[in-house]
C-alpha cells in the first residue's frame, strides 16, 4: 500500500508546475488532495487531468490574504478533520537588478513566498498540535541556500523560509510533527516566465537554464519521495546543485561565479 494512501493532502500552488505534478502523483497513489490557487479554470484542469478526479478538491485561495486563508483552513479542518501534508508551494520569482526593482515588488514577492506559506503553517499547527501528528513540506530554492544575482528578492524569500522552518522544526519535534524544506535547482516550468522584473510586470521569458532543468515530474517524485522518508532537507537539480556545497567548503569560488553570471 502506497505511503501516501487515504492521506490528506494540501498543496497550494497546485495549479501549475511542480505543484501540478505533485497533484497527479499523489492522486495516483490514493491521497485525498485539495488544490490550491487564484485561477479555478487552472485548478479544474488540473483535477480532470487526474486518474481520479473525485479524490480532489479545488479551492480558490490568494496566500498573501491571511484572513481567506485562515478561513480556507478552517473549512477544510471542519469536512476532513485534519491536514496530513501541506505542501507550500505557492511563488512567485524575479528577473531584475536591485537597484532597478521597486521596493514595492520585493515586498509582494516576500508576502507570496514566505507570509504566504508561514500563513498556511499558522493556520494549520493548532491542529497539528491537537493531533500530534502532521507533516510541512517548504518550497525553498537552491536560492535559499546562496543569494543569486537578479534574484534578491526571491533569495531572501526563500531564504526567509529556511530561517522560519528550520525554528519551527525544533519547536514541533515532540509533538510528531515534521518540516522538510525542499531545494530545487533548475526546473521546467514557467518560474521565468511570471517572474517579476523591477516594476512589477512578468518577465515573459522562459530562461534557457530553465528549459533545460529537470521536469517538473522528475521533482515531483523527488519531493514526494523525500517527504515519504522524513527528510529535514533536499537539495536537487543538475549541475547548479553543486553550488550548495561550493558555498560550504569554496565560498570564494561560489562567490566568482556568482559575479560572471549577474546578467542571467
Amino acid at each position: 500500500m502506497s505511503f501516501y494512501n487515504n492521506k490528506v493532502v494540501w498543496i497550494t500552488g497546485g495549479s501549475s508546475g511542480i505543484g501540478e505534478a505533485m497533484t497527479k502523483q499523489l492522486n495516483a497513489s490514493g491521497a485525498k488532495v485539495i488544490i490550491s490557487a487564484r485561477r479555478i479554470e487552472e485548478l479544474n484542469r488540473v483535477k480532470n487531468a487526474c486518474k481520479f478526479p473525485e479524490n480532489i478538491e479545488c479551492v480558490i485561495l490568494d496566500v498573501t490574504d491571511a484572513q481567506a486563508v485562515n478561513q480556507v483552513a478552517i473549512n477544510l479542518l471542519e469536512k476532513y478533520n485534519k491536514i496530513d501534508i501541506s505542501i507550500l508551494n505557492a511563488g512567485v520569482s524575479q528577473r531584475s537588478l536591485a537597484a532597478d526593482t521597486l521596493l514595492s515588488v520585493d515586498r509582494r514577492i516576500m508576502n507570496i513566498n514566505y507570509f504566504g506559506a508561514i500563513s498556511v503553517a499558522k493556520a494549520l499547527l493548532p491542529n497539528m498540535l491537537q493531533h500530534q501528528l502532521g507533516h510541512f513540506v517548504a518550497i525553498s530554492s537552491l536560492s535559499g541556500k546562496f543569494g543569486v544575482p537578479l534574484r534578491t528578492a526571491y533569495s531572501a524569500s526563500k531564504h526567509a523560509l529556511h530561517g522560519f522552518f528550520d525554528a519551527l522544526r525544533a519547536e514541533v519535534f515532540e509533538h510528531n510533527i515534521k518540516v522538510t524544506l525542499i531545494c530545487p535547482g533548475f526546473i521546467k516550468t514557467n518560474i521565468s516566465v511570471n517572474a517579476l522584473v523591477g516594476q512589477g510586470q512578468k518577465h515573459g521569458v522562459m530562461d534557457e537554464n530553465q528549459n533545460k532543468g529537470l521536469t517538473p515530474e522528475q521533482a515531483a517524485k523527488k519531493i514526494l519521495s523525500a517527504v515519504e522518508k522524513g527528510k529535514r532537507e533536499v537539495a536537487f537539480g543538475g549541475t547548479e546543485a553543486i553550488a550548495v556545497y561550493l558555498k560550504r567548503f569554496f565560498p570564494g569560488i561560489l562567490a566568482r561565479i556568482l559575479r560572471n553570471n549577474r546578467t542571467k
